[in-house]
């Protein structure tokens, strides 16, 4: 059944009742709701009913849950066990100023480019206790974070993203099989909206873009009263034990790293492994008791369940929303407008508006490229320029969505309300998106 404009109204709800609530959990849930209603009337419990319980069954929503519960465990054992404070205490004699530890918040954010995940929730557990330091506000610090894990992704072929991406290319016979990370390394040059975003935040920090809006009222709070808008579980806020050292630390990250790489990408097994390691290195270092350390990794678990609750009921809400058709809707819309040059700038507003308002990224382009790009070949546009542009729409709609994974996630790791950070970041990631714009423009012409 073709819905037409009514199938906007769930998604025009959850934005609604996020901005007056203030609470995504219960306004994600809502849109839901509001969805299965418009479909099914007052039988919508049973679909409801059933699309979680098939989305809960979902090889790759499980993978995700367990993924972030159990990074969870692994950043709270850096943390109670003294790791991320003596990161800390190490870096913190080499840094100047709130700008210089911004400045190593970002340029740590660039070396961890495996995942958004790990980027977002270790990124900000570790700088946290640096940039504290400085009264920096949590929501500074979970723009920076969340800047710099996504865009970063984004543009290396050996993240996740560039994995997935590259399938979905093979998968929908733009890319020739075994040829689809070759096709995402060409539309590297093309992928605005990642850039710039990247490069934005420097500019941020040094006052070259001002600070506006919630960014600027959340960092004169801090400065003048020292309340950095901390939203945060502080019972794993110790300091570090006695013999907690850098090797704390580095070791664990380094173990992570190695088994997520080695011998293929897979978070999973990285964390899974990353853990056992660290669990046998405190053990042999006596940082805690094995009956703690057990404890820390429950601790850590629970302190993911708000973040896995609001993860399971985006991807319901993303079901509602291709059920109900919304993204054919949207492209349906912009079809009548299109030409050669105007097609990238197009799709990219059209995707990043349905990846935002939905909080899905990687669902939305699944979706969007049977559709973008046999319009490409129709109008006789560059692949790569193509790309480029709707992977960029992924980006911008992961960063800047306040209920979207990367969001909640990179408010997680820099302990502040999911909102705030939202809100705050806006202004900078539409700065982003509107020079992203013009550039496509430019391309299209160019090319």
């Amino acid at each position: 059944m073709d819905y037409g404009a009514v199938s906007l109204i769930p998604t025009a709800l959850v934005l609604a009742l996020a901005i007056w609530s203030r609470r995504t959990l219960e306004s994600v849930i809502c849109g839901a709701i509001v969805a299965f209603l418009i479909m099914d009337g007052w039988q919508f419990a049973d679909r409801l009913a059933t699309v979680t319980t098939e989305v809960l069954a979902d090889e790759s929503t499980a993978w995700v849950l367990l993924v972030c519960g159990l990074y969870g465990s692994f950043i709270a054992l850096l943390v109670k066990g003294g790791g991320a404070y003596a990161f800390g205490e190490w870096l913190a004699p080499k840094l100047k100023g709130k700008r210089s530890s911004l400045l190593a918040t970002w340029m740590l954010g660039l070396v961890i480019f495996l995942d958004d995940y790990l980027n977002s929730l270790t990124v900000g557990a570790t700088m946290k206790s640096v940039t504290d330091r400085y009264k920096t506000s949590r929501e500074m610090l979970a723009y920076v974070v969340d800047s710099t894990a996504a865009p970063m992704c984004l543009l290396i072929p050996i993240s996740s993203w560039g994995v997935y991406f590259a399938t979905l290319l093979e998968k929908n016979g733009v890319a020739d099989s075994g040829q689809g990370i070759a096709l995402f390394v060409e539309s590297i040059p093309y992928m605005f909206y990642p850039l710039l975003a990247i490069v934005v935040v420097p500019l941020v920090i040094f006052g070259v873009i001002p600070l506006v809006g919630s960014m600027r009222a959340a960092e004169m709070r801090a400065e003048e009263t020292g309340d950095l808008g901390v939203v945060e579980d502080t019972t794993l806020a110790v300091e570090a034990s006695e013999n907690a050292t850098k090797s704390v630390f580095f070791f664990p990250i380094a173990a992570l790293l190695f088994f997520t790489v080695v011998p293929s990408v897979d978070l999973l097994r990285g964390v899974i492994l990353g853990i056992v390691v660290t669990l046998v290195q405190y053990s042999v270092l006596r940082i805690m008791p094995l009956t703690e350390l057990f404890d820390t990794c429950i601790e850590g678990l629970k302190s993911m369940v708000p973040v896995l609750a609001m993860l399971l009921a985006l991807f319901v809400f993303v079901e509602a929303n291709n059920a109900i058709g919304l993204t054919d809707y949207v492209i349906a819309g912009i079809e009548p407008y299109m030409t050669a040059t105007l097609l990238p700038v197009l799709i990219f507003i059209a995707i990043s508006a349905v990846a935002y308002t939905t909080g899905s990224n990687w669902g939305v382009i699944a979706i969007a490229m049977p559709v973008v790009f046999p319009l490409a070949e129709a109008f006789d546009v560059n692949t790569p320029l193509m790309v480029g542009a709707l992977l960029s729409a992924s980006c911008f709609g992961s960063h800047a969505c306040f209920y979207s994974d990367s969001t909640i996630l990179s408010a997680q790791g820099a302990g502040c309300k999911t909102y705030d950070h939202a809100i705050s970041q806006l202004p900078y990631a539409l700065i982003g998106a509107v020079c992203a714009s013009a550039l496509f423009i430019v391309a299209a012409l160019l090319i």
